[in-house]
């Protein structure tokens, strides 16, 4: 038996662009990068697809712990529970 759906089921609006938002992406925003214990918000970028976290954890904060290749490990609280997801850097924004 399939499953029905699938990564990106029911994201229309989670990881949809605005139309100024459209075209090329930055590479700025590409190749940054952080230091652990940097505190982040997970912004996903449609455009690319490798590296992204799964759209439940959207616009959520957390904490670079490590890196891991070309990708971070970012800790976040999912209800009491402590998850480490591993992220590509261009999905990712430093909280102030």
């Amino acid at each position: 038996m399939s499953t029905v759906g699938g990564f990106r089921c029911n994201t229309r609006h989670k990881l949809g662009k605005g139309i100024r938002e459209k075209g090329k992406v930055s590479l700025t925003r590409y190749f940054q990068s952080f230091s652990t214990g940097d505190k982040v918000k997970l912004q996903a970028e449609p455009a690319i697809q490798n590296g992204m976290y799964h759209p439940r954890f959207h616009s959520r904060p957390g904490e670079v712990i490590g890196k891991r290749g070309r990708c971070y490990e970012v800790r976040l609280k999912d209800g009491s529970v402590v998850k480490t997801l591993i992220v590509h850097p261009i999905h990712l924004l430093r909280q102030a």
